[in-house]
């Protein structure tokens, strides 16, 4: 069970392995299609494209919750066990009990921590230098369940939620098939998060409105929001009534400015932001209507006239 592209190192595996006799995928789970686009367009899941590609029997319900069908439907498979990586619905106890192997979930943070929905994000929004994934065995919880296993992974300081996604589902698609081996023949106990290390803490499900920038607010905390939303849902604020956005930029705390937080100025030949506490200068931007560029390249063209504006 899975949808966005942070799940397909997973199914990959999954299917490079299964010739070696241990498990055979016997179906695949996925979100409906969306309307996406500026013509809102159905568009199938990351997922659903790989497992179309494959052959593979697929389901997309809507929700599995009060939906007999759909849990009948994913009976019918009799799996022997459920792998789920950011399927996006939480499973009822009635899903749960189908495999007699439980469900396995690929969660990307070190649990306790960061249960929830967008521990990526939230890992970089907080100034953490070290995440990781945890293999768990699912229970009717958000992320409560025993861990099978876990792995550390370094945040670089230049990591965006694309970049650290990229690295954590790699590492959790190569954990999953060195656990699940000895999960299946009975070698790998499962440890109650209580047992672990660290402090219990939860993030929700991120909106678009996560991406609006507080220029009130830190640069050293705006700097990591931009990196917490690319690619999704982009940090943006607006510039004379339209939407700017910001997909990279650098902070200096040792530097302020005579000036209201939100406030343009050029600095040599940068362009600086005044913020709560310090001075942003974006790197790369993108002004509705345009494609994203260097801030160089933006204050050529359309961007002249921002230096000694305000953004709101």
């Amino acid at each position: 069970m899975g949808t966005p592209a942070l799940a397909v190192p997973a199914l990959t595996r999954l299917l490079e392995e299964q010739t070696r006799g241990l498990w055979q995928v016997t179906g695949v789970v996925t979100q409906p299609d969306r309307r996406q686009g500026r013509k809102r367009q159905p568009i199938p899941s990351p997922i659903k494209e790989m497992a179309c590609a494959r052959g593979l029997p697929l389901l997309q319900p809507e929700t599995f919750r009060r939906n007999p069908q759909a849990r009948d439907a994913l009976a019918a498979w009799r799996p022997d066990l459920v792998v789920v990586m950011a399927f996006g619905q939480i499973l009822p106890r009635s899903v749960l009990r189908i495999p007699p192997q439980g469900c396995i979930n690929i969660h990307t943070s070190l649990l306790p921590a960061l249960r929830g929905a967008s521990p990526i994000a939230t890992a970089l929004l907080q100034g953490l230098t070290v995440t990781g994934t945890s293999i768990m065995l699912m229970d009717a919880g958000m992320d409560t369940g025993p861990v099978l296993a876990q792995a550390e992974m370094p945040i670089k300081p230049w990591d965006t939620a694309l970049s650290l996604g990229a690295r954590l589902s790699r590492q959790g698609a190569e954990m999953l098939v060195q656990t699940l081996p000895r999960w299946l023949a009975g070698e790998l106990p499962p440890v109650d998060q209580t047992c672990l290390p660290g402090t219990v803490s939860v993030c929700g499900l991120w909106s678009k409105s996560a991406g609006r920038i507080d220029w009130t607010q830190p640069a050293e905390h705006i700097e990591r929001q931009i990196r917490a939303c690319h690619p999704w849902p982009g940090a943006f604020s607006q510039w004379q009534g339209r939407l700017f956005k910001i997909q990279q930029a650098r902070w200096q705390a040792d530097l302020s400015l005579p000036h209201p937080a939100g406030h343009l100025v050029m600095i040599g030949d940068r362009l600086g932001i005044q913020t709560g506490d310090g001075v942003l200068f974006p790197l790369q931007v993108q002004l509705a209507g345009k494609s994203e560029m260097s801030i160089a390249e933006f204050l050529r063209g359309t961007g002249r006239g921002m230096p000694g504006t305000q953004l709101d």
